[in-house]
This record gives structure tokens, sequence and C-alpha cells, in this order.
């Protein structure tokens, strides 16, 4: 997306002069070295109020980030890949309800782990069956090579189970998955997970295109999403931002992929990870939080329904509780406290539980480089930031570019 239009925030109940504290805000932590750059976006009632660059597309580099910069965006794939099924869902191709082993037989003998050691597990049968809505929600027992918070944790990584590295498809890569035990039993708690990855393999099923075709021609295409994809052409690659790595110990920041930042990115990757494996611009995720926001529909294109959008956006998990509540401080892209979780994103059931301003029934979610967005319904609210730095925990500025926006609300 190239030349976005920006109005006067007045027009939409805005102060500029407070939304001009964004970059003021964030500017200490480019010229202290700890951030790359910092791009966000904030739009009211679908239109773009505030949008600020900052930074280069290198640490210490003199090439400005600007609309055409592609971000990795990794975790804030899940929406799209939530949004691709709910389209199939529309269209009565899978259900919620539905066993995950209707579309991928191998999940129909996963085992739970129930003690041992990653090379010699103990093990039982689940209680009940992987549903498609546990794939949404992160209640299917399933977990990430990374977390390091369970032994099952360690035999993923024993086994490989991590997609940039996995040689085979997402279909192999799913039988995998299927493969190793549960942490628990599907249903029985929240735990962050290549769910969403299974999810994708389950729109590939169920529509019989690949996830990226998928995502070219029903979603990234329809809404001019020009710049989003698994990989990138090669005259776009010189556009795509360096990412960045910091020592949570140390504190330290190195370059994550020194000498070939492009290469992953360069061809199309062994596993479509619907999980975390796509890079964006900030104006092509704008696009697709604007059809979330108005419903399902941009432009005349309508991808879902209102009604979806709205059961979408509820918060999911068992007697309405938050990931807190069902995930005992495991990893998140978000804040838990007060955060449940919808068919694709955190949902905010208890503002005052987030310790700032807000509305309930905001959805949100990010990626592992510290990108991030948020939808406020209540305030007919959108709002972006992108960056590039692992972790995503390495500091709190997705609350404080939140403190900062609502700040700005006058109307």
């Amino acid at each position: 997306m190239s030349g976005i239009e920006v109005v006067d925030p007045g027009e939409v109940g805005l102060c500029a002069e407070r939304l001009a504290r964004i970059p003021a805000f964030f500017e200490p932590y480019l010229s202290k070295g700890r951030l790359p750059c910092v791009a966000a976006l904030v739009a009211r009632g679908g239109a773009v109020a505030h949008l600020s660059f900052q930074g280069a597309t290198e640490m210490g580099g003199d090439r400005a980030i600007d609309e055409q910069t592609i971000y990795r965006i990794y975790s804030m794939t899940k929406p799209v890949t939530s949004t691709a099924a709910m389209m199939l869902f529309e269209e009565g191709l899978l259900r919620l309800d539905h066993e995950v082993h209707r579309y991928i037989p191998e999940f129909r003998d996963v085992m739970v782990w129930d003690g041992g050691s990653p090379d010699a597990p103990r093990l039982r049968r689940p209680d009940r069956a992987m549903t498609v809505r546990d794939l949404f929600l992160h209640t299917s027992g399933l977990t990430y090579a990374f977390l390091q918070q369970h032994p099952v944790d360690a035999l993923y990584r024993q086994r490989g189970l991590e997609y940039g590295g996995w040689k085979g498809d997402l279909k192999s890569f799913c039988e995998g998955l299927a493969s190793a035990p549960l942490v628990f039993s599907p249903g029985e708690a929240w735990n962050y997970s290549n769910a969403t990855d299974v999810l994708g393999r389950v729109v590939e099923v169920a529509s019989g295109m690949t996830l990226e075709a998928f995502f070219r021609d029903r979603i990234f295409k329809p809404l001019g999403m020009t710049d989003t994809g698994f990989h990138i052409s090669d005259e776009r690659i010189d556009r795509l931002m360096a990412c960045y790595w910091r020592n949570p110990e140390t504190g330290k920041i190195i370059q994550s992929d020194p000498g070939g930042r492009a290469s992953a990115y360069s061809r199309p990757p062994n596993v479509l990870s619907g999980g975390g494996g796509l890079v964006s611009t900030i104006g092509d995720y704008f696009k697709f939080c604007l059809m979330l926001i108005q419903g399902g529909e941009l432009n005349g294109v309508r991808l879902l329904s209102p009604k979806t959008v709205e059961f979408m956006t509820r918060n999911h998990l068992p007697g309405n509780q938050t990931i807190a509540q069902m995930g005992d401080k495991t990893f998140s892209e978000t804040r838990m406290d007060g955060s449940g979780f919808g068919l694709g994103w955190a949902v905010t059931t208890d503002v005052t539980a987030t310790t700032q301003p807000g509305s309930e029934g905001t959805y949100s979610w990010g990626g592992m480089a510290s990108t991030f967005f948020w939808i406020d319904p209540a305030e007919d609210l959108i709002a972006i930031q992108m960056t590039q730095l692992m972790p995503s925990a390495s500091y709190p500025i997705r609350p404080q570019l939140q403190q900062l926006v609502y700040a700005a609300i006058i109307d």
C-alpha cells in the first residue's frame, strides 16, 4: 500500500498534539540503540489520523523506513489463518466441533504426556479428541519447541519440530506434530503452540488449495495486500527490514540474520506456516484490520459476514476464563491479565485488569519481532506498531503505545 492518506486527527475525535507524543516517546529507544525502528499507525472511523516512521532499515543505517518497508510479522499471521478458516466455515466446509483427525488422520492416534523424559515419555490417551475450535484457541495440547517450559517442548526440539528448519512440507510437519505427545488433554488448559500451523493445514485440506494460494487468491488479492506473503520477489527483497535479537540477560542486541537477512524470504518456505510465516507492510496489514472492523468487508469485497466477525471476537475460553486463568502464565504474545481468547486473537474481557484504559471487546495480537496490532470496536479504533526486535517481551512498547493512543482520544 502506498500513499496512505492521513486526515486531521480532530476530524475523528483525536488530538494531534497528543498523537505527536508517540514518535517523541519512542525516540529514546532509537537514539539509545534499543530498537532499529518504530512505525506506528492509528486510525479511527476508518481514517488514518497518525502515521509515523522512525529509524532505519538497519540499526545505525541511513536508509529510513517508510510505507514500503516490509516486516516479518510472525504470529500476526495467525489472525489471517483464522480468517481463512472462518471463510471456509461460512461455506460449510468445516465446523468448529469437528475432530481435527477428520482433516489430518494422524491426529486420531495422538497421545498425551503422562510423565517420564523426552527420551522415554510415559503416555496416555486424551480425555477427548482435539477439535478445530481447540486449534483456534490454543487449547489443543500442542506446544512450541522454543518455549522450553515442558518436557514435550524438548521432545519437539529433539525431533526438529520447528517450521523454520523442517525439511518437509506443511502436511508432513503436521504429521510430525501428531506423532509427538500433547502437553495436556485437549480443552484442559491454554498453551501457545503450533496449533495455528495445524489450522493452516486444515484450511488446505478443506479448500483443496495450498495455504499460499488460498491467502493470495481469497484474501490478499481481493484486499489489495500486494506486499504480503510467505516470500518476497526479487524486485522487492531489498525492502525487507533487518531483524534483531536482544539477549535478555546482557541486553546486547545483535542482528539475527547477519549477512543474509533476505535469504529466508527470497524463496518459498518448505512449511507454509499459518502460525508465523508471513511478511507484510504496515499499510497492507491496515487493510486487513480495516476489513475486520468493518464487519468483514473492504471496498466492496466481503470476506466474512458481520455476525461471523462478531462471533470470532468473543471470548471463547470455557467459562469466560482469561488466558492467565487457563494458561498458568505461559508465554503469550499479549498481556494475559484481563484477556480471554477468541477465534484467532486475544480479546479484552476486563479493562481494569489490564491496568490501562481500553474497551472490553478489543481484540489484538502480536509477533515475535515486536510487531503488534489491536482493534477496538467500541472506539472504532485501529492501531498497528511495526519494528523488528526479538523477543517481543524485550521492552513494554506495546502497552506504552496503547497508553499514548488512548490518551489522544478527546471525543
